[in-house]
């Protein structure tokens, strides 16, 4: 006879390093992701298996993850789900921060009931900052002019290329982002401790603080090794406890029927990368978001008459301008088909990302999410100085006006840069008048927190920009409510892609037109990965780390 029997279990979850959202389609990344939580399993644990019995409590290892700070609210609010259950949550770290910032590890730390950190570990809770790099210098030294063209002065991804330095403009939006980040850092903190928010922001001018001051702090409950930590829960769990990686716990089924299944499910469509024409890939400078893919994706999620709503998630900074109209074109159509839309924002949903959002029912986004960006930059790389320096020159016919007036061989003439300007402003009128059509605004209130601006979630809450804060798991519940569907209706990924045509070496594009269409933009992007930054594309946000 077979036994029925489940042991108790104790949760064990590794968040030292980032969890992956996208399977890697390459070798390389296959390898390099095989030990690595997925957040998709991670998510539905800690928001589910408080309920099982089975289930006597979680342990978390934090510490050097460098978690982008959205990801990190979205697991605090799931850790802050299984405590709620009233089990055990114990956090433990090493060190957060040693050498570096650990602030953003410690805020997901206080999602748990009970944190512990080594004795010889620091808690460096420094606060949260931004760098950007410049590239004009750099640039004028080898001979590289670049010829950039933005609307308007907040799109500051084309001055990291035109300038050596912040514009008034750049420095007040990275400034307001930083400040947001921060401000809802202290928040974090002193709910989850219990303190002032005035005296965590005390705490971190003292920072980095050793496991001894921390707890004195109240900052960590206790101080010890990992191997006192795991024989404390045993002491307290009991000793028969068996140790299950969290990602690996599975709710029990119930058997489906038909019934249920007629009753509906929500389409996941989601879009991690740069946008670009064609299909979506992997490329050595990450994912690249197709278009073909996801709409493809969204016209199957339409016609498929068992999904009743659909959640679109998002993280992309942003790219071709073609690309990202093609995907709001599905959007809008699958919006007008009365099944809802509902769009997650993970850590970046901006210039392109956000175009792609605007026409959804509903967006959502963590606090910490980066988005907005509502502009679009354009231009060339001359290299004309650079050529000359080495010895080299260029011969070249042309039939027609302006067939050479990308070359990166010479600069713009008047009439190229006019033309230029005349391209941006159609681009951004037509970009603003999207998203004013989308939210339910006017124009010139759209103009108002556009003109190239990025926001933080939390923000764009305050602007029209987001409807509502919160992760993945809450866009579900929106598009199911919105749906008539019941709140435990499945969420399924969208199926779009023909079995046989995963067989086809994926290209840039189906349409041999793409690579005309994109080159004013390729260059920009080739020079960005030679200096090991960012691609860009006319609607692609500026690269900001926040630390």
């Amino acid at each position: 006879m077979v036994s029925l029997h489940r042991p108790a279990l104790l949760l064990e979850l590794d968040l030292t390093a980032v969890p992956i959202e996208v399977e890697p389609e390459d070798l390389l990344g296959k390898l390099r992701s095989r030990h690595r939580p997925r957040l998709g399993a991670v998510l539905r644990t800690l928001h589910e298996s408080g309920d099982d019995r089975h289930v006597r409590g979680i342990i978390v290892k934090l510490g050097g993850a460098a978690l982008p700070w959205a990801m990190v609210q979205e697991l605090r609010a799931g850790l802050r789900a299984f405590a709620a259950s009233g089990k055990p949550t114990v956090g433990w770290a090493e060190s957060f921060g040693e050498g570096g910032n650990g602030t953003a590890d410690y805020v997901l730390a206080t999602g748990c009931s009970e944190i512990w950190l080594q004795p010889s570990g620091e808690l460096a809770l420094m606060g949260v900052a931004a760098e950007t790099t410049f590239l004009r210098g750099a640039l004028d030294k080898i001979g590289i002019e670049p010829q950039l063209d933005k609307r308007h002065e907040y799109k500051s991804a084309a001055d990291r290329i035109m300038r050596t330095g912040f514009t008034p403009a750049h420095r007040e939006a990275v400034d307001r982002i930083v400040e947001s980040t921060w401000d809802v850092a202290v928040e974090a903190i002193a709910e989850g401790r219990g303190l002032p928010a005035a005296e965590v922001r005390a705490l971190s001018e003292r920072a980095p603080l050793s496991a001894v001051d921390a707890q004195g702090a109240r900052l960590i409950d206790r101080s010890g090794y990992r191997d006192e930590v795991y024989a404390d829960l045993r002491a307290r769990l009991g000793t028969d406890v068996e140790l299950l990686f969290a990602d690996r716990w599975k709710p029990r089924r119930r058997a489906a029927t038909l019934v249920r299944r007629s009753q509906g499910s929500v389409a996941l469509v989601e879009a991690h990368g740069e946008i670009a024409i064609g299909r979506s890939r992997s490329t050595p400078r990450g994912p690249i978001v197709g278009s073909n893919t996801v709409s493809a994706a969204l016209r199957a999620s339409r016609e498929n008459e068992h999904v009743k709503a659909v959640v679109f998630r998002i993280d992309s900074p942003g790219g071709s301008a073609v690309a990202s109209d093609t995907i709001w074109r599905e959007v809008e159509l699958t919006r007008r088909s009365g099944k809802p839309v509902v769009v997650s924002m993970g850590s970046l949903a901006g210039s392109g990302g956000y175009y792609i959002a605007c026409p959804a029912d509903v967006i959502v986004a963590q606090p910490a999410t980066i988005t907005g960006s509502i502009g679009v930059l354009g231009g060339k790389i001359v290299i004309a100085d650079l050529l000359e320096r080495v010895g080299l020159s260029t011969g070249a016919v042309e039939h027609g006006g302006t067939a050479r007036m990308f070359s990166l061989r010479r600069g713009f003439s008047d009439d190229e840069r006019a033309k230029l300007a005349g391209m941006l402003d159609r681009i951004y009128a037509d970009f603003v008048q999207k998203v004013a059509d989308g939210r339910h605004m006017s124009f010139d209130d759209v103009h108002r927190v556009a003109k190239g601006r990025i926001w933080s979630g939390a923000d764009a809450t305050g602007n029209g920009l987001v409807d509502s804060l919160g992760g993945l798991r809450d866009a579900a519940a929106i598009a199911r409510k919105r749906a008539g569907l019941r709140p435990d209706a499945p969420v399924r990924p969208a199926i779009h892609v023909p079995p046989l045509a995963r067989l086809r070496r994926p290209t840039s594009s189906d349409d041999p037109r793409a690579a005309a269409s994109v080159s004013a933009w390729g260059d920009l992007s080739g020079l960005a990965a030679a200096l090991g930054l960012p691609g860009a594309g006319p609607l692609r946000m500026p690269g900001i780390t926040l630390r």
